[in-house]
């Protein structure tokens, strides 16, 4: 790591301690443990692993998982916990439901990210991997050591999710930061990009017990800058309102497809190319700092000049009532973008809203909720592509949780690795701003 990189992770390191010792005086914090009551109130899962003794939760020989009824985004969970000897737990941040049938294995480490709770002195741990110990993100990254008081003892614990930035405090100190959807992480935390779910305590066997948990839920919403088509920090610009640059035509069928041109000649994509780009000058159309598509006859979608492969995505985009358009991710099919008033379209869905995979046959097809604002009216989305995996927010609500893109055009076979991202056309009218990316 340079220098400058090092300065940087330490100054951040020192703002998120501060951050998490004085500004969680701004947080709204609910009780989900704090009385024997609060356990069926707030929690499903496996009860009788759990004794309620003097208001705290003891952990029983297996345990087994409990769940909070509510799934969470982005939050500040704090609970309090004591080990005993070799004692051995762990806290699930974004599980899926466990009555979820599409998840194979419901063990936190593997469904989502697991951070441990953990006897760090315990001969038998002696040689663990290092992303097994106390804090860590289980097959993650490791925990700093040190901070754990001695057994028998009461610790604080905090942990602060928003996106896929982690931080965990224990007994005022930050022993673990990091980005969960970074490295590979083998086998485990499969869900680790899930940007939902609830909270899990996993009851691996006896030796904890644990009392005043609590949870702060963060603002989920992705702000964009008071100008338009200026990017947020840490994001590039791909629409400038002032010109077509980082944009071309997409190409005429077949080779609107990324299997078919990926065999080209140089020549005939060269030759190719200078057509669609005729075409987009033809009926792309910049507007006081919008893209305006006319919807007119013979008009093709507007793609990236770049290829991309993991990147968070934001665009704002209005279309007229009853009309239809949508975004290509890696070059396929697609996030539906069209009007749920239509009543013509309700035979194909328009009236579950904007933002779904509209081509997958499983997860992700329809979104989670109807987000959209009415025809007209500019609306905005934020979009997570990790590997084939797609979570999406339309107007700051979650409407497509990891899903993963199939892919349309191969039916059966992995989705490009890297492709260009195209604006639709589909015959409408449809206008575009605030288009900007980060690739990670």
């Amino acid at each position: 790591m340079n220098l400058l990189k090092t300065c940087s992770a330490l100054l951040f390191i020192l703002i998120s301690t501060s951050y998490a010792s004085t500004n969680n005086q701004d947080l709204k914090f609910t009780t989900l443990f704090e009385k024997g009551a609060d356990l069926e109130q707030n929690w499903i899962g496996n009860f009788p692993g759990y004794k309620v003794v003097d208001d705290t939760l003891v952990i029983q020989n297996r345990g087994g998982n409990i769940y909070t009824k509510k799934a969470y985004q982005d939050y500040v969970f704090q609970f309090e916990f004591k080990l005993e000897a070799g004692a051995n737990n762990g806290v699930g941040i974004r599980a899926p439901h466990p009555q979820d049938r599409t998840i194979k294995r419901h063990d936190p480490a593997y469904s989502t990210v697991e951070i441990q709770i953990l006897d760090n002195t315990a001969p038998k741990y002696a040689k663990l991997k290092d992303y097994q110990f106390h804090g860590s993100a289980y097959g993650i990254a490791a925990a700093k050591k040190g901070a754990e008081k001695a057994l028998g003892e009461w610790n604080q614990q905090e942990i602060r999710l928003q996106g896929n930035h982690l931080i965990v405090t224990l007994n005022n100190q930050v022993i673990l930061d990091t980005d969960i959807s970074e490295g590979d992480a083998g086998k485990y935390a499969l869900g680790r990009n899930r940007a939902s779910g609830h909270i899990c305590f996993a009851g691996h066997g006896p030796g904890v017990a644990i009392r005043n948990v609590k949870v702060a839920e963060l603002d989920n919403s992705f702000t964009l800058a008071k100008e338009d088509n200026i990017a947020p920090e840490a994001f590039t610009a791909l629409f400038d309102g002032k010109s077509f640059t980082n944009w071309k035509g997409l190409l005429e069928r077949p080779f609107d497809k990324p299997h078919k041109r990926r065999g080209l000649a140089p020549e005939k994509l060269k030759a190719l190319q200078a057509k669609a780009d005729e075409s987009m000058n033809q009926h792309w159309h910049l507007q006081d700092g919008v893209l305006f598509f006319d919807g007119g006859k013979g008009g093709h979608s507007l793609v990236t000049a770049k290829k991309y492969g993991n990147f968070e995505f934001h665009c704002s985009w209005k279309i007229a009532p009853n009309s239809d358009s949508g975004l290509y991710l890696r070059g396929l099919p697609q996030v539906q973008i069209w009007d749920p008033a239509d009543v013509k379209a309700h035979k194909h869905g328009s009236d579950k809203g904007s933002g779904g995979l509209w081509n997958n046959k499983k997860l992700g097809r329809w979104p989670l909720v109807v987000a959209d604002k009415p025809a007209g009216e500019w609306n905005h989305f934020f979009i997570r592509m990790i590997g084939d995996r797609v979570t999406i927010w339309l107007n700051s609500k979650l409407i497509v949780n990891d899903a993963p893109l199939e892919n349309l055009w191969e039916k059966g076979k992995p989705i490009p690795v890297m492709e260009q991202i195209e604006l639709q056309c589909h015959g409408d009218p449809v206008w575009f701003k605030n288009i900007s990316i980060r690739e990670l």
